[in-house]
């Protein structure tokens, strides 16, 4: 094990526990890899602005897998994934669920490829498609932490969850107006401040489903 592998298994553990998730050995393991991974490819591909790996693990690998318990039911697409965020964190830690990772952007697919591979993730199909083009299934959930508004992300992805399905939209700031502009069809479940260990500014997810 190299010395950073070190450094970044012993921060992950140390952020880990200060959270109230479980996650075995081996996830860790494939966890820790996936940050080396993306360090490697992020220097010659630029798929993240976050250059330090110990970075990497806050703002993308913890900030990903905080949202594990709020996860219902057992498909999940995350929409505009780049490099696999939360996607490939969240399959790691949920071998009993199934994710299809969709971008629009070929490097970043390639990634995902690489990374299914390296890591051995059996529950995860990476698509390169636009996410309004993509009508191959529908889902229990919808995630997202590349749209810009609520109103984008349930405006072009409507057409993706079943009749129970769920958007899960991993937001910074929340803003009245932005609420305001949802469409009618859908409704707010629950707005919930996400604790994520050594972050600097807010983070929230925001559950909203098709009303009724």
């Amino acid at each position: 094990m190299t010395n950073l592998e070190n450094q970044l298994t012993e921060k992950l553990e140390s952020l880990v526990n200060k959270t109230a998730l479980s996650i075995t050995d081996q996830q860790k393991e494939q966890l820790v890899k996936l940050v080396l991974l993306l360090n490697k490819w992020n220097k010659a591909y630029n798929l993240t602005s976050v250059r330090d790996p110990m970075d990497m693990l806050v703002k993308h690998i913890l900030d990903s897998i905080v949202v594990s318990p709020y996860l219902q039911g057992k498909t999940f697409i995350d929409v505009g994934t780049g490099p696999g965020l939360p996607g490939l964190p969240l399959a790691i830690i949920n071998p009993d669920k199934e994710f299809v990772l969709l971008d629009s952007l070929g490097k970043r697919i390639s990634f995902i490829r690489n990374a299914i591979r390296e890591l051995g993730l059996t529950n995860v199909k990476p698509v390169l498609s636009r996410v309004e083009e993509y009508t191959v299934q529908q889902f229990d959930g919808i995630i997202s932490r590349a749209f810009a508004s609520l109103k984008d992300m349930t405006d072009l992805c409507q057409h993706l969850p079943n009749e129970n399905g769920i958007f899960y939209a991993l937001k910074g700031q929340i803003h009245l107006d932005e609420i305001s502009q949802i469409s009618k069809i859908f409704k707010i479940q629950d707005q919930i401040k996400l604790y994520i260990p050594d972050l600097i500014g807010e983070r929230y997810l925001v559950l909203l489903n098709k009303s009724e």
